[in-house]
């Protein structure tokens, strides 16, 4: 028996965009009954919580509007949605100020009292606000006690999203819900679901997002219909801590170490990015310095545990220990001293620029059915610079929350037509099937296959093998058993998790294999320069035998770029 549920709005995720979106519509229409769906525990999981840099809004000059929508189209290699990028930057001082004022964030403020921006890279203007190094937190903080004085508002802990449900008309209707502590599940109808789970590449080897993501977003749109794009830009970042035999490899010290002067050595001592970016050097966007680091290691100028070194220590320890304390203690529990030595670092898998296709007020090819945050893809094109992802949460997540309560007004909740039955069967096969240790084999193999055929560097027979690899492990995870009855059983979590990630990364080697050429986070050996011309969009979605990849042509709504018209016809539009 599956238990039902009837909301008005269902929001999948309680990261920066799913907990802004309760709110926005909680408070735009106090009436209405919120769901939201959390896969850990509120206002603890998801990767908004991580944020150590901070939050990118223009909100003095001579920074301008103008300036954060050219540093971003150009950092994302011009195949951003411009539409997308003009509500990212002209809604974000609006949320910094709410986020202040409304909801009882502190950022950080100068002696003269106005809120501190500090230098990130990739930008022309020190635009970017946070707390100290522990942003996320604090914003994570403050949205969380909001939803909780909500009566409108309720949290289903430790509960996860396994497949959207339609009605006979193709129309949203809720969710397939899994209570990850009991096993049971739950048939959730809504007037207007929401998709803010979050991404997560936890595909590959070294990775720096939360440990709970699974592109479980991804997977649910993809397998709903729903069309997504550039899924081939994964974002490395540059700074990864490397420590031999710690899963908390991979962990972030932040871009503001880079930002503030830190230097970025290899092996040999040499501030290498002097090859790669003498102008902007370790201020360069996250893609290239990456892509550097990985080369001087795999060229043999790493340093001896296959990283390279970043250096604050001439800023001088009191300077660090004031300005980035979260990561001095991180360093310190490892036996690193940020504050006065360099400390091993190296590429780690950060971020999906790709996803859903939205509008600007996060509409979806389905009817009744909302995208906001990491899902969705457009607003980064090939690179995110940093700052702008906590940004894109709260600014989409808010704008969401106000289509779906408008959206909701005098609407009836669909019926869901899928037989619920059957994907229940589906979902728990492997429960039922005889056990063995072949569930983490493939994840490792997945890892592995991932960072050397669709990582920073990628070539044509890389990533045919790895797509090859891919149909396997898929294959062989439908014959994986997993011990134990459904409550509380983290392998067959696992299981479910696995699932989606091989699909995600199904999607990311299918769409990198269609771009031939280089751009952003998309480097490939044997199409090492972009494409002459204008530049362009993967598109993916489902089809009877598999994915379906074509490409779309990029709309300069805003701006035309330097490659297609001579720089004096590059203008910015209101």
């Amino acid at each position: 028996m599956i238990a039902e549920l009837d909301t008005d709005v269902l929001i999948l995720g309680a990261g920066g965009a799913g907990l802004t979106a309760a709110l926005h519509a909680a408070d735009a229409s106090p009436r209405l009954r919120v769901t939201v769906v959390v896969k850990g525990l509120l206002g603890r999981a998801g990767c908004t919580r991580m944020v150590q840099g901070g939050y990118n809004a223009v909100l003095t000059d001579p920074d301008s509007l103008d300036a954060h929508l050219l540093d971003t189209l150009a950092g994302g290699g011009w195949i951003n949605d411009q539409e997308l990028v003009w509500t990212l930057v002209t809604e974000a001082p609006r949320r910094v100020l709410e986020l202040e004022s409304r909801y009882g964030c502190l950022f950080d403020r100068t002696p003269a009292g106005r809120i501190h921006q500090k230098p990130f890279a990739g930008q022309s203007h020190d635009r970017t606000i946070h707390k100290g190094d522990l942003t996320g937190i604090e914003i994570m903080n403050r949205l969380t006690e909001q939803v909780v004085a909500r009566p409108a508002i309720t949290a289903l802990e430790e509960c996860r999203a396994v497949e959207l449900l339609l009605d006979a008309d193709g129309r949203a209707a809720g969710a397939l819900l899994l209570d990850m502590r009991t096993g049971a599940f739950l048939a959730a109808r809504a007037r207007a679901t929401l998709l803010a789970m979050g991404g997560g590449p936890t595909m590959y080897r070294v990775f720096a997002c939360s440990a709970d993501k699974s592109t479980d977003g991804i997977a649910l749109a993809y397998r709903a219909g729903l069309p997504l794009r550039d899924m081939e830009m994964v974002q490395f970042h540059p700074t990864g801590l490397v420590i031999p035999g710690s899963l908390m490899t991979g962990a972030l010290l932040e871009e503001g170490l880079r930002g503030a002067g830190g230097h970025l050595r290899n092996g040999r001592g040499e501030r290498f990015m002097a090859r790669y970016d003498a102008a902007r050097m370790e201020r360069s966007t996250r893609d290239l310095v990456s892509r550097a680091s990985y080369l001087e290691v795999i060229e043999g100028r790493g340093t001896p545990n296959g990283g390279v070194w970043i250096d604050v220590s001439h800023l001088g320890a009191e300077v660090v220990e004031r300005n980035f304390r979260g990561m001095v203690k991180r360093c310190r529990d490892f036996g690193r001293d940020l504050a006065r030595g360099p400390v091993e670092v190296g590429p780690t898998s950060h971020f999906l620029m790709g996803g859903v296709v939205i509008d600007p007020i996060c509409y979806t090819a389905i009817e009744g059915l909302f995208a906001a945050g990491e899902d969705t893809g457009g607003v980064h094109g090939a690179n995110r610079l940093g700052g702008n992802g906590v940004a894109e949460s709260t600014v989409f997540g808010g704008l969401a929350g106000d289509a779906i309560a408008a959206f909701v007004e005098g609407r009836p909740a669909q019926r869901p037509t899928a037989d619920l039955g059957a994907l229940v069967a589906a979902l728990t096969a492997p429960l039922a099937r005889p056990t063995g240790p072949a569930l983490y084999g493939l994840l490792h193999e997945l890892r592995e296959v991932m960072w050397e055929g669709a990582g920073l560097v990628r070539d044509g027979e890389s990533l045919s093998r790895t797509l090859t690899t891919l149909n396997r492990i898929e294959t062989a995870l439908d014959a994986v058993g997993v011990a134990g009855d459904p409550s509380l059983n983290t392998a067959w979590q696992d299981w479910l998790s696995l699932r989606n990630q091989v699909l995600a990364a199904r999607l990311i080697a299918a769409s990198a294999l269609a771009r031939r050429e280089s751009r952003g986070a998309h480097f490939r050996r044997d199409f090492p320069a972009p494409v002459a011309g204008p530049p362009f969009s993967v598109r993916v979605r489902r089809g009877a035998e598999g994915p379906v990849v074509t490409t779309a042509s990029v709309e300069f709504t805003r701006v035309v770029p330097p490659a297609v018209a001579a720089p004096a016809a590059v203008e910015v539009g209101d």
